[in-house]
């Protein structure tokens, strides 16, 4: 079963629409890119498989499940998006505690200390960080905490939306090499925006390419690795991105 499927996706905001015919299917445990410059519609298409950008037409289903309009408590269950500034993304004035403890709440799930610590130790973070507030935690701490959060309700797919474009290079890796652990033992299907072909490269199985809105290629990562990218657009990215995908991130 693929665990998302993308049918004739149109978005729209407002009279603008955004992408266009959007056909995608991704298996279960696989983690998938989509790739392009500023204003392609990829971060659009995580916002609509989310529930935050209820314009659109066409189909959406995860992990077999039809997507609705708008938001949906039982799909918030199997599918939780990470946003790229983990800042912004958490309440400055909720400790880490709450900011854990509430979908929990919300969800009507129990046995809320244990499972937060069991979190934390999940992603890297003891106990001590508990009842820290956002302005007391780095941005990899911060980043953290956001998947922490995702994770809560224990869905098996997550939107990645440039996960570590906000943080430092420094920890840029931490944080990639947590969310590959994470797939792992989980057993995670990841759908990741970045325009980072080195990320792509070490955290995905496949790509497609976005270009005003429309997917033009979708490829293989060693495909990617090799520079064997068929669409003249693909290649155009590759080239900028050094031409070359040094691995430079390890685990």
């Amino acid at each position: 079963m693929s665990a998302i499927t993308l049918t004739d996706l149109d978005i729209s905001y407002g009279e603008t629409q955004i992408t266009h015919d959007i056909n995608l299917s991704i298996a279960t445990g696989e983690s998938f890119a989509l790739v392009g410059e500023s204003g392609s519609g990829k971060t659009t298409v995580l916002r609509a498989i989310a529930g935050l950008a209820p314009e659109w037409t066409g189909g959406i289903s995860v992990l077999g499940q039809e997507r609705s309009h708008g938001v949906d408590r039982q799909f918030a269950r199997v599918c939780q998006m990470v946003f790229q500034d983990p800042y912004g993304s958490l309440h400055p004035r909720k400790t880490v505690d709450a900011s854990l403890g509430e979908p929990l709440a919300i969800h009507g799930i129990g046995n809320r200390g244990d499972r937060v610590e069991a979190m934390l130790e999940a992603v890297g973070l003891d106990r001590r960080f508990r009842f820290r507030f956002p302005h007391q935690l780095s941005g990899g701490q911060r980043q953290r905490v956001a998947i922490a959060r995702a994770l809560m309700l224990e869905p098996k797919v997550l939107l990645l939306d440039e996960p570590t474009s906000a943080l430092d290079v420094s920890v840029q890796a931490e944080i990639l090499n947590l969310l590959k652990r994470l797939r792992r033992e989980q057993n995670l299907t990841y759908l990741v925006v970045t325009h980072n072909l080195p990320v792509v490269s070490f955290l995905c199985d496949r790509l497609a390419v976005m270009r005003y809105g429309r997917i033009v290629e979708v490829a293989d990562v060693a495909q990617l690795k090799s520079g064997q990218l068929a669409d003249a657009y693909s290649r155009e990215l590759f080239a900028a991105s050094g031409g070359t995908l040094v691995q430079q991130i390890q685990d």
